[in-house]
């Protein structure tokens, strides 16, 4: 969702000169140690954002000072090697950007140079694979079939059928990954072709089941370039916007296809570390059976939130109709011709409302705050459309690339490449705008006008993208209360201000708490207060308190509870990351010596 200076600019020999120039200079100083050397060639004003190549972190330091610090810490054992670039440099609006290639004592890594005047303003650097351990694609793919005549061959069937009788059985596995949905299914993807012994384990009956179980209308927000999970891209046919049952059966059909060690039916009761051991004692009931697992690894893949929040109302107890969180909503079949109140106005909220009012409910959305709304089309086109989009696949931005162009940009700085985007949006769809405010809704932009993406970074809530439930807001089908909700009776909702709902239905549209919530009702409170908040940047904006991270909390990266790590996010993300996350645990898995460099502080607990 940003621009990329690069992304229509050709390619320039002057660029390719300086960013040549500057690379050797880079090498040349590394090689020495000189760090001083090093930092003097970043621009006073400089973001270096490493994904795991020199920090095993997921970590941006700011300015030559942040980077003088790190590469004091770091540049003996990580020894750079062979800057290059990987495809001719451009230029635009006088930024130089450049895609580059290097070398470490462990591994080969790409990254994003942008260069102006000053210095380097933005590196990227990331670690791709490790030398030794590479994955087995292309030129090292398997043969699969062994030719010749061998004595009590095993089939392929029967190989996959012993390893999943052995694997958490009678051979433990070096990383459980608690959850299934599609982040825990990527990273156990990646875990696969990286030959790291682990178990996925989720609580449903089958891969997808956790969309398969959403209300009936459930289609994804983002498009479909954005949403491709490793290895295994949807088809050129795949619809834009996928509906849920579509994506339900792709995950169960891609965890079969990628051979992911998958337990359905399983739930874990509980978690506790071993120090003795070096090991988690992972309690679980696998279809009703109780089983132990002993990992290494804990990963807790439960998406981006934690647990349903439904905020304490006086008299909820008494409400006579039926009431729940929207993620336990069954869909609007059962409600035609009754009352329904939502409290929330964000993206379930939205989709909820719409798909009962198209069922004959009498619907009422209580919006507590403002909410961000940006057009779905607006949003492809404008906010994706230079990076995930056949616009951008013709002209040579590949997912990978989307993905890298998008990490390439600090979060300190991404706000300033938003807001001229939202700018756009909110001229072009102004009037779409105009009769939401007429009709009262509350809009926002987010706290500095940066729109949608900023505030999922920052917050994970306060927006919705409009698929259609914003025109039924805005011409009154779906009706609107504001204010906080004082208590519940046995008729309906009552709002701070006096108003009363009558209501045979109420949906608690109220979003979730914070990830390590899980963790203290599996391992305990003490470690969840360890860990900390999960998730945010730590802005100082509304809902992400600082003092600034520079990442997200607790993504994808090494905790302050050793051994214990959080995926999830979006399809993109989980795309992305889990990589990153893979490579940090086949590291750990190989007896690779990986120091972290920046380890996050815990600032707040929830």
């Amino acid at each position: 969702m940003t621009e990329s200076p690069s992304s229509a600019t050709a390619p320039d020999i002057d660029a390719s000169t300086r960013v040549d120039t500057w690379l050797q200079a880079f090498d040349e100083a590394l090689v020495a140690r000189d760090t001083e050397r090093a930092a003097a060639l970043f621009a006073p004003e400089s973001y270096w954002r490493d994904l795991i190549a020199f920090t095993w972190n997921l970590k941006t330091v700011e300015h030559p000072d942040g980077v003088r610090h790190m590469l004091d810490d770091v540049l003996d054992r990580v020894a750079p090697t062979n800057w290059r670039t990987s495809e001719p440099p451009t230029e635009a609006d006088g930024v130089t950007e450049a895609w580059i290639e290097f070398d470490t004592s462990v591994g080969r890594g790409k990254g994003h140079l942008r260069l102006t005047d000053e210095g380097a303003w933005t590196l990227l650097t990331t670690l791709r694979e490790l030398t030794g351990h590479e994955e087995s694609f292309g030129e090292r793919r398997p043969r699969g079939a062994r030719h010749g005549a061998i004595e009590n061959r095993r089939s392929w069937r029967e190989e996959r059928d012993a390893e999943d009788a052995e694997l958490g059985v009678t051979r433990q596995p070096h990383t459980v990954v608690i959850g299934g949905g599609q982040g825990g299914i990527a990273l156990g993807a990646r875990l696969r072709q990286l030959g790291v012994p682990a178990l996925v384990l989720d609580r449903y009956d089958r891969p997808g089941d956790q969309w398969r179980g959403r209300y009936r209308s459930l289609c994804l927000h983002d498009p479909v370039w954005y949403d491709h999970l490793p290895y295994l891209p949807f088809p050129d046919n795949w619809p834009v916007f996928a509906p849920k049952d579509k994506i339900a059966d792709w995950l169960e059909m891609y965890t079969r296809v990628m051979e992911v060690p998958y337990w359905s039916k399983t739930t874990v009761t509980s978690a506790e570390w071993d120090e003795a051991s070096g090991t988690w004692t992972v309690q679980a009931e696998r279809d009703g059976e109780p089983i132990t697992l002993h990992p290494r690894e804990l990963v807790f893949a439960t998406g981006m939130s934690g647990k349903p929040n439904v905020p304490p109302v006086p008299g909820m107890e008494t409400f006579a109709g039926d009431q729940h969180h929207s993620s336990q909503h069954p869909g609007p079949e059962a409600y035609a011709g009754k009352r329904a109140v939502v409290i929330g106005s964000n993206n379930s909220a939205h989709d909820i409302c719409a798909a009962l009012w198209e069922h004959g409910v009498d619907v009422t959305m209580v919006q507590r705050s403002s909410t961000h709304v940006v057009k779905s089309d607006s949003l492809m086109e404008i906010g994706l459309g230079d990076l995930y989009s056949e616009r951008a696949l013709q002209n040579g931005v590949t997912t990978e690339k989307a993905d890298l162009i998008f990490a390439s940009l600090p979060y300190r700085i991404m706000h300033t490449f938003q807001i001229p985007l939202y700018e756009r949006m909110a001229e072009r769809d102004a009037d779409f705008y105009a009769r939401l405010e007429r009709a009262g809704f509350e809009h926002d932009w987010g706290d500095d006008g940066s729109g949608l993406f900023l505030k999922y970074l920052r917050r994970g809530s306060g927006y919705y993208i409009d698929v259609g439930a914003s025109e039924l807001v805005a011409n009154g089908d779906i009706k609107l209360a504001h204010g906080q909700v004082a208590s519940m009776t046995p008729d309906g909702v009552v709002l701070a201000d006096g108003t009363e709902l009558p209501a045979d239905l109420v949906v608690h549209a109220t979003g979730y708490g914070s990830m390590n919530g899980w963790v203290a009702d599996l391992i305990d409170q003490e470690t969840a207060d360890r860990l900390g908040k999960v998730w945010g940047l730590g802005s100082e904006t509304t809902k992400d308190p600082g003092p600034w991270e520079g990442e997200q909390r607790n993504m994808w990266k090494p905790t302050q509870v050793p051994h214990l790590w959080f995926h999830g996010g979006n399809l993109h993300q989980s795309r992305h990351y889990s990589l990153y996350l893979a490579l940090q645990l086949k590291a750990r898995y190989e007896g690779i010596d990986t120091p972290v460099y920046g380890l996050q502080e815990v600032h707040h607990l929830t």
